[in-house]
């Protein structure tokens, strides 16, 4: 899908008032081959654990966005290279973490879109606590399993319903 994040923007000045188009802030580094991807949402909450995210990833993707709620934390990584790998091979568009990620060249390697707070060498704990499908907060804005994730070199967008 071809979209520019300032288009959609220009395009839905009435969404992004009424609150059902969201612009996260700008926080994030972008890695993996795709520079754009959207997809709908599944969501992940977690702190330093990454057990969920590898079980998530395991699963088809079919050309979703998996967002992770990591608490913001810079402390360690919840995505590293083999993930990027597991995304790619079962179709997820993309990964969208409020936390860090790791072996960002490994990760500029695969075939998927990613953005995340910064890059640490250190990898999370695997005690796997954590929810699925429930609403997250990314960097104060919303978001819910299902709601459509774009992300560009401009930006990343949440919406309530998939844009045209």
């Amino acid at each position: 899908m071809e979209f520019a994040t300032c288009d959609l923007c220009d395009a839905n000045e009435d969404r992004l008032a009424a609150g059902t188009l969201n612009v996260l802030p700008p926080v994030w580094r972008a890695f993996g081959k795709r520079r754009r991807f959207c997809g709908p949402a599944a969501t992940l909450k977690v702190f330093e654990d990454n057990v969920l995210v590898r079980s998530t990833l395991e699963t088809p993707g079919n050309g979703r966005v998996l967002v992770v709620d990591g608490g913001g934390s810079l402390r360690c990584a919840l995505v590293g290279g083999n993930l990027g790998v597991l995304a790619e091979k079962n179709g997820w568009a993309g990964i969208l973490v409020h936390g860090c990620v790791r072996d960002s060249e490994e990760l500029d390697a695969c075939d998927v879109g990613i953005r995340a707070l910064a890059t640490h060498p250190q990898r999370s704990v695997r005690k796997g606590i954590g929810e699925r499908d429930l609403r997250v907060m990314i960097a104060g804005v919303a978001v819910m399993p299902g709601d459509w994730i774009y992300a560009d070199a401009d930006g990343v967008l949440v919406s309530r319903d998939k844009l045209d």
